[in-house]
């Protein structure tokens, strides 16, 4: 109920890690019920996908299929802003910006899609990982701002165009309206994210600043792999014939 194309792809990836089961995305659609969709993971395909990971990085890392195509619409059309993901969240009450800080680098170094940028060889698309590509917490201080104008601020932020070669590719700005009224502006390029990652990235977030803020140590569970891991498993699943 309310579900979307998303959820369908969250859906049919968990019966293949939980079960074991391949399915095409169309059989949830054309289920009519969770009885007739389990009938149908009954009749699915035992899974031939490889195991997912942690790759070598001293060979080049391909662009997955997806970042393929943002590159070349990157290229295609560098001064487009259609490919980014924005989120503008109020803030009230007293924040602690060096907290704030302190958890964009510790989710930067965290995730490798966050500091990456892209390059063209040969043929295709590869992934630059940066050791270290920083991200400026850009504090700017807007007293006195009607909602209009402060909707214009924020369209003008999220307009700016990244350079997926240069990076980075997650942009943060906080406008300061007040002392204890902050807007929180993320703009991300859909190349290093997407509606599925982007409420985790949320998540670790709000778990490091409530940390950073008042005054603990964070360590979150590391990760296993990281989706420069998941492009080159895709690649080799479909290139040992998947995709026929």
């Amino acid at each position: 109920l309310g579900g979307h194309s998303l959820l369908a792809t969250q859906v049919i990836s968990r019966v293949r890690q939980s079960l074991g089961i391949e399915l095409p995305l169309r059989a949830l659609f054309e289920a009519q019920d969770l009885a007739g969709f389990a009938g149908r993971v009954g009749q699915g395909q035992v899974s031939r996908a490889p195991a997912l990971e942690k790759a070598d990085r001293d060979q080049p890392l391909v662009a997955s299929y997806a970042q393929q195509r943002q590159w070349f619409l990157w290229q295609l059309e560098p001064e487009s802003a259609a490919y980014h993901i924005p989120a503008a969240l109020r803030l009230k009450g007293a924040l602690d910006i060096e907290a704030l800080r302190r958890s964009f680098d510790a989710l930067i170094q965290r995730h490798e899609g966050l500091r990456t940028t892209f390059r063209q060889d040969g043929g295709q698309a590869v992934q630059i990982i940066h050791t270290r590509l920083p991200v400026t917490v850009e504090l700017e201080t807007l007293p006195e701002m009607s909602d209009e104008q402060l909707r214009a601020q924020v369209e003008a932020e999220v307009q700016r165009l990244f350079d997926l070669e240069q990076g980075p590719l997650l942009r943060v700005k906080l406008l300061r309206l007040d002392e204890d009224d902050h807007v929180l502006i993320l703009t991300l390029h859909h190349i290093v994210s997407d509606g599925w990652s982007s409420p985790l990235m949320v998540d670790e977030l709000v778990r490091l600043y409530e940390g950073y803020s008042q005054g603990h140590e964070v360590t979150l569970p590391e990760l296993p792999v990281q989706y420069a891991d998941y492009a080159l498993w895709q690649r080799q699943w479909m290139e040992a014939g998947e995709r026929d």
